[in-house]
């Protein structure tokens, strides 16, 4: 009674979705994304592919992404994931055989890196 379920999305294979995509779980990509992405825990599986500027609070890339993340917590690249662009993170941990060809910098959370319930709320105010 007490557990309470986690919500969790999947873009399958074969789906793409090109504009913005906000999220409360986890969200799995196996399918392409382009455009915002927002969310608390996103996972590209190795046969995702996005590109976009993302906020989040933890990302997990098996897959290939290319743009800009804004992790509050952390980025794994496992050992299939490859990465490029610019990326801001609280820790990050690559696994041999992963990849990451971006401008990083990893810091303390500020005020200025807001967790993905800020993101989201603020992305709400933009739908008309």
């Amino acid at each position: 009674m007490g557990n309470k379920a986690e919500k969790f999305s999947i873009i399958n294979e074969g789906l793409s979705i090109d504009g913005k995509v906000s999220t409360k779980g986890r969200l799995i990509i196996k399918g392409k994304v382009t455009g915002t992405l927002i969310g608390e825990t996103v996972i590209i599986a190795e046969e995702g592919f996005v590109q976009a500027e993302t906020r989040v609070d933890r990302i997990t890339i098996g897959g290939v992404f290319e743009g800009e993340i804004k992790a509050c917590d952390e980025l794994k690249i496992l050992s299939t994931g490859k990465c490029a662009g610019e990326v801001t993170c609280k820790n990050i941990m690559v696994e041999a055989g992963g990849l990451i060809n971006a401008k990083l910098t990893c810091n303390k959370i500020t005020e200025e890196s807001k967790s993905f319930q800020s993101h989201l709320a603020e992305s709400e105010t933009d739908i008309p």
